[in-house]
């Protein structure tokens, strides 16, 4: 079976009450069972890990090599300040997305650099948490091939 690797980044596992005028109202166990319900749909499996701690998301990122086949990864503020983040990902010969639930262009100007997207399949920003189902989509497209 095919699993993808769920990554959220610091301040995620506050979805739902952090500025929800920005990141709007569903909370990050409404994020899993989104990403969780879609793949199900092209018999993926979903492995789903969220840290505040860089280290914490650089094992996950590093263990996926053995048993996933594609990494969806909200990164959020590591999106433009961690190399080690990047250089994580270039390791590893999977597949991954990157996503944003707000627009970070429509957002300050530090929050325009990614550090990831140069590496990613795809990025998504702004779509809210149907940005996540959309990374699903395209990522089980992916992996049909």
């Amino acid at each position: 079976m095919k699993r993808i690797l769920l990554v959220n980044g610091p301040n995620l596992n506050l979805l739902g009450t952090r500025e929800p005028e920005i990141y709007g109202s569903d909370t990050l166990k409404d994020v899993e069972r989104l990403v969780i319900r879609v793949a199900k749909e092209y018999g993926i499996d979903v492995r789903a890990v969220q840290s505040n701690h860089e280290g914490e998301l650089l094992d996950a990122i590093h263990e996926a090599r053995h048993d996933c086949s594609a990494i969806i990864i909200n990164p959020a503020g590591l999106t433009h300040t961690s190399v080690v983040l990047r250089d994580a990902l270039a390791g590893v010969p999977l597949p991954f997305a990157e996503i944003h639930i707000s627009n970070v262009f429509a957002r300050e100007e530090f929050r325009h650099h990614s550090f990831l997207s140069p590496l990613a399949e795809f990025v998504i920003t702004g779509a809210g948490i149907q940005g996540y189902e959309f990374a699903v989509r395209r990522i089980a497209g992916l992996l049909a091939r």
